[in-house]
């Protein structure tokens, strides 16, 4: 990673930055030599992306033909906008986000047992409880859905939050965003280590 001050390492952040969004995006190999990119809604659970399909598919054929995908999630926080800094250039214009890229190799979840356990961690994380109807593997939405499973080989993980930005300045920035209190602004300042 060029920007090795906006690098995360720690094993507790990469995994609370994935489960601060529902929605991944996988890219596999095209038939055509062509990246293809999906959303899908994810899970992140023991160690490893999963998330649900339908039995048949692009995404499905091309990860099936070649193992190899990569999986990236972002997490839009505040946007630096001229108002925030009025004496900014337009190309210092900047998003701040925290994101976690993960490169492994993808395979269908086969074991009844496991899809079983997967699927009900994948809903109690979207519905954000654990008071739902049990997954069985019974039920026609589980034999009309596939679990993939992509086991990461390697991960970079990064948040930038004006790391690089002089201290009164950085300063000056999150009390504008405490101020503003737009989408993002309070996870932003959080982010940044203010507490105002």
């Amino acid at each position: 990673m060029r920007r090795k001050f906006n690098e995360v390492t720690d094993k507790k952040e990469i995994q609370r930055i994935l489960s601060l969004t529902n929605i991944g995006r996988l890219a596999t190999n095209g038939k055509d030599g062509y990246p293809y990119i999906t959303p899908v809604n994810f899970v992140s659970y023991k160690e490893n992306i999963y998330f649900h399909c339908a039995p048949k598919g692009k995404k499905l054929d091309n990860l099936l033909r070649d193992p190899r995908v990569c999986f990236e999630v972002d997490v839009p926080l505040s946007y630096l906008n001229l108002d925030s800094y009025p004496n900014r250039e337009i190309c210092q214009l900047h998003q701040f986000y925290h994101c976690v890229i993960i490169r492994g190799r993808a395979s269908i979840v086969e074991e009844s047992e496991k899809k079983v356990d997967v699927l009900t961690n994948l809903i109690a994380k979207h519905e954000n409880t654990t008071d739902f109807k049990q997954v069985t593997d019974d039920m026609p939405g589980f034999k009309a859905c596939k679990v993939v499973e992509v086991k990461p080989i390697n991960i970079t993980a990064k948040s930038d939050l004006g790391q690089k930005i002089p201290e009164e300045i950085r300063s000056t920035m999150a009390k504008y965003f405490f101020k503003r209190n737009q989408p993002g602004d309070a996870e932003t300042v959080k982010a940044m280590g203010y507490n105002f």
